[in-house]
């Protein structure tokens, strides 16, 4: 299992704290460095920043949002920042939700798992360099009946195949992502749960493309904080799944409640939401059950850490992101370096 940390978006007010985390898993041997972007900062600049001060580590976007561009101007970021990088960059990919698809991007949030395989498909066409067209529902290239023509890329990738991610959430996605993608992007994985929540929709994606899981990174993302009290590492995630649990999306579309309830929180989600949509969000954060977040992050000692990390591979996944937690440098860094002894004491490394 190889070790990844997630910078989460640019812009929080860390920023030089951000890149000196980024070095600092650059120097110990992290494996990738994942960036997002949501309504903010976007990823392709702070990968770009990051990879220009590095030396080693890979640089991912976590994710590139399919709404905000056009999947040949993606290609055209892919192939930048790969060669830029002399063949670091893995492209993550994702819908995002309907609040900011439409809502800052004004682009219908409307059979999402179409658009992402057709997204996905031109993607890949363009970075052959092989002269662009495409006839699908939602993507035309060329426009017919006009004076465009099949243009091909012109940058040189530094690899042949740049490492496609998409992030999923729900089983259809997650099946199509086995089926399409190198790898899978999740999000409040619990190690208890994985097989039932993830994997056996990825590994049914795979074996209907003809693969088996082999080569294909399943790669989660976790909060890490250090320290004895774990209670009160938990509270400060709180509000953290409070709000993904019950504000991010709506009533009916918010994927993060959807994926809690498949791990057995039904009444427990449907509390915190209701809480949240009504505005009490402190309400919402005590509502959120103490074994939901620890099941959904890396917290305590070393050890502690370390059994944790040890459940996640035995569950399955191949690249586990952490997101060093602290309120000041020096303990974001001591929870880096803390990931990185606990992979090594696991025997994991």
């Amino acid at each position: 299992m190889r070790l990844g940390i997630n910078l989460g978006y640019w812009g929080a007010g860390m920023d030089g704290d951000n890149l000196a985390v980024a070095q600092e898993a650059d120097r110990l041997g992290y494996d990738v460095c994942w960036a997002a972007e949501a309504y903010g900062s976007d990823a392709p600049t702070v990968l770009a920043w990051v990879a220009a001060k590095t030396e080693r580590i890979d640089v991912g976007s976590a994710i590139m949002q399919i709404p905000a561009r056009q999947p040949a101007m993606t290609a055209m970021t892919a192939a930048t920042l790969d060669s830029l990088t002399g063949g670091r960059f893995r492209l993550g990919l994702g819908v995002s939700g309907p609040q900011v698809s439409e809502g800052w991007y004004g682009v219908k949030f409307d059979k999402p798992l179409a658009r992402t395989r057709e997204y996905v498909e031109i993607v890949r066409k363009a970075m052959t360099r092989e002269r662009l067209s495409y006839d699908g529902e939602h993507w035309t290239l060329p426009l017919p009946g006009g004076p465009g023509k099949p243009i091909k890329l012109t940058v040189h990738p530094q690899r042949e195949h740049i490492p496609l991610y998409i992030a999923a959430i729900g089983p259809k996605n997650l099946e199509q992502t086995g089926e399409i993608a190198d790898g899978a992007l999740l999000i409040f994985p619990s190690a208890e749960h994985l097989e039932e929540t993830a994997l056996r929709h990825l590994r049914a994606g795979r074996e209907k493309a003809g693969l088996t899981m082999d080569g294909f990174d399943v790669c989660p993302t976790l909060p890490l904080a250090l320290g004895d009290d774990v209670n009160a590492l938990a509270d400060v995630f709180r509000p953290y799944t409070a709000l993904y649990v019950g504000g991010m999306g709506s009533r009916k579309q918010n994927f993060y409640n959807q994926l809690a309830q498949r791990m057995g929180y039904e009444k427990e989600a449907a509390e915190i939401q209701d809480k949240y949509l009504a505005g009490d969000k402190a309400g919402a954060a005590a509502a959120v059950p103490h074994s939901l977040i620890d099941q959904t992050t890396l917290l305590g000692s070393v050890e502690r850490i370390a059994e944790r990390m040890t459940a996640y591979a035995e569950a399955g996944v191949t690249t586990l992101t952490l997101a060093p937690a602290g309120f000041t440098l020096d303990e974001r860094l001591a929870a880096l370096r803390a990931g990185f002894e606990a992979m090594e004491r696991a025997g994991l490394a």
